[in-house]
């Protein structure tokens, strides 16, 4: 189908220009977005005479996208998930939840603005870029992390073990293992010994009181 672009489409073209693209993108996205008009006469017509307020129109909504931006660039912010530990995320992290996530931050950003190939499933420092506007396009970073500890640390560029993941910056390749689990499940090997020991003893004695004295039947 050839449109005519009402504003800048990336990829595609500037606002006025003609361009041919595929019948479902245009009838569902373009057309109802409000980003193109089919390219025919009275279209054409339209255009033309709509051009001096579709240019204003522009002009605010960059200036509106261009303020976002200049606090939204580059700034870090960190999703807490349940992972594995190698890293694996029990789930993703899609652009619902960046969008999600931007807009508890006081950003008010929809998910069609995420440019994200794919949902991102595993623990790290992610860049993510947002178009705020087609002219404006920022990017953000995403510490997806099992803590914020464990943010901390990726922020710093600090390589976790899978034990210090999971129990703890404490925690290192050279801890014992015993360490990890509750002190209160342990079992006392010790005193477990010395009470069979007593045990044995004890049934010793009992077994010598109930055996007959030889000496006395035969006296």
């Amino acid at each position: 189908m050839q449109v005519i672009l009402l504003e800048r489409v990336a990829r595609l073209g500037q606002m006025g220009e003609e361009v041919k693209v595929k019948d479902g993108f245009a009838r569902n996205y373009l057309l109802p977005k409000g980003k193109a008009l089919r390219a025919n006469d009275a279209n054409r017509k339209k255009f033309e005479g709509q051009r001096s307020q579709l240019e204003a129109r522009n002009l605010e909504r960059k200036s509106e996208a261009q303020q976002i931006a200049d606090k939204l660039d580059g700034k870090t912010f960190v999703v807490v998930r349940a992972a594995g530990e190698t890293g694996q995320l029990y789930g993703s992290v899609s652009t619902r939840d960046i969008s999600e996530i931007l807009t508890a931050e006081g950003f008010s950003v929809g998910r069609n603005q995420v440019e994200l190939n794919q949902p991102i499933k595993s623990i790290g420092l992610t860049n993510i870029a947002i178009a705020l506007h087609p002219e404006v396009e920022v990017t953000i970073t995403l510490n997806i992390a099992r803590s914020t500890d464990e943010a901390e640390r990726q922020a710093r560029g600090e390589t976790l073990t899978s034990a210090e993941a999971i129990y703890g910056e404490d925690i290192n390749e050279n801890a014992n293992p015993e360490s990890f689990f509750d002190p209160e499940a342990e079992v006392d090997f010790d005193e477990e010994a010395e009470v069979a020991e007593e045990g044995s003893a004890d049934e010793a004695e009992e077994a010598s009181e109930e055996a007959p004295a030889d000496d006395e039947d035969k006296s």
